[in-house]
């Protein structure tokens, strides 16, 4: 299932969740339960933007959007990490106010049952879609997939604690679980958000990055004297990688084109995400030579004295490589 399917399953299931989370408030009159409903409106809302995120960002590229249109979804990743902060401050309002006033509580056992089905559906939905945003970069399912984890995640507080309220009676404990959980919700939004601004300020994903460096290294050839000025760039579930290339100063345009293409052919094969690589090829200076191992090079002016390893370091700098 592609994402775009997957992400209208989880809007449909949501819906749906929501619908019989709401019969469960109506019925019990609690607050706790009113949490768990308010926040499928956030997932419901949330998920119909993700959804059209997804639809605009697996559109071509065109004139105007030349490396594609996949940064909406760290957009809408955005706009849902400040709908689940805002169902959790309606929340914890709410809850502050039956705190005062209380309400009269009611069939919390049917309640429970309700809520705890909803919960486990929640949960099964979000790993799913946790795990497939993560194997196509895709950070807007990534971000359904957690909202509906952490939905499920409050579910079995929630649970819990009506479960005990059914034992004690002790019915002022729905105001303060449902408080809470509200600064559960809050905090799971913030994070979201960061997570947007981070993609969207195109900071760099060290992680991502000591991938690329591992796969570089491993099939790195000795024509490749070193790769420096790596920089990566994420659109939505695509990623953009700019690098320095030195190469043997003495290769014509052929033979430095195959060892470039040579290089975008390993990062596409062992990147699970569509691949745009711009290649800038440096001459070798003699300065390299006693990093370069080739042998029978006509120009070599110092002895080969050890090979680097490349890493986070030395391949990031705008700077050839020095012992």
């Amino acid at each position: 299932m592609n994402n775009i399917k997957l992400q209208v399953v989880a809007v449909a299931v949501g819906f749906v969740l929501l619908i019989f989370k709401f019969l469960a408030y109506f019925i019990t009159n609690s607050d706790t339960i009113l949490t768990d409903a308010l926040e499928s409106i956030t997932n419901v809302v949330a998920g119909g933007l993700g959804l059209y995120s997804l639809v605009v960002a697996a559109m071509p590229k065109d004139r105007n959007h030349p490396y594609g249109h996949g940064k909406i979804e760290f957009i809408s990743a955005g706009v849902e990490g400040t709908l689940i902060s805002l169902a959790g401050l309606l929340i914890i309002i709410k809850s502050v106010h039956s705190f005062i006033q209380p309400n009269e509580i009611r069939g919390l056992d049917f309640g429970l049952i309700i809520v705890a089905i909803a919960g486990f559906i929640n949960y099964i939905l979000g790993h799913w879609a946790e795990v497939q945003g993560k194997k196509s970069n895709s950070l807007a399912l990534i971000a359904s997939g957690k909202h509906l984890k952490s939905d499920a995640y409050s579910t079995v507080g929630l649970v819990l604690g009506l479960g005990l309220m059914i034992l004690t009676r002790w019915y002022f404990l729905d105001s303060i679980i449902a408080l809470f959980f509200g600064g559960l919700i809050i905090w799971t939004g913030i994070g979201l958000i960061s997570e947007a601004i981070s993609a969207i300020m195109d900071e760099a994903d060290y992680f991502l990055i000591k991938k690329i460096v591992h796969i570089l290294q491993n099939n790195r050839q000795t024509n490749w004297i070193d790769v420096h000025n790596l920089r990566v760039i994420k659109y939505g579930n695509a990623l953009h990688i700019d690098c320095h290339l030195t190469l043997p100063r003495y290769f014509d345009v052929l033979e430095a084109h195959k060892e470039v293409d040579l290089l975008e052919e390993f990062l596409e094969k062992n990147l699970d995400a569509p691949v745009e690589v711009f290649i800038h090829v440096d001459a070798c200076p003699p300065t390299s030579c006693i990093l370069c191992q080739r042998e029978n090079c006509p120009i070599r002016s110092q002895s080969f004295e050890k090979l680097q390893s490349w890493n986070l370091e030395n391949i990031m700098k705008n700077k050839k490589h020095q012992i």
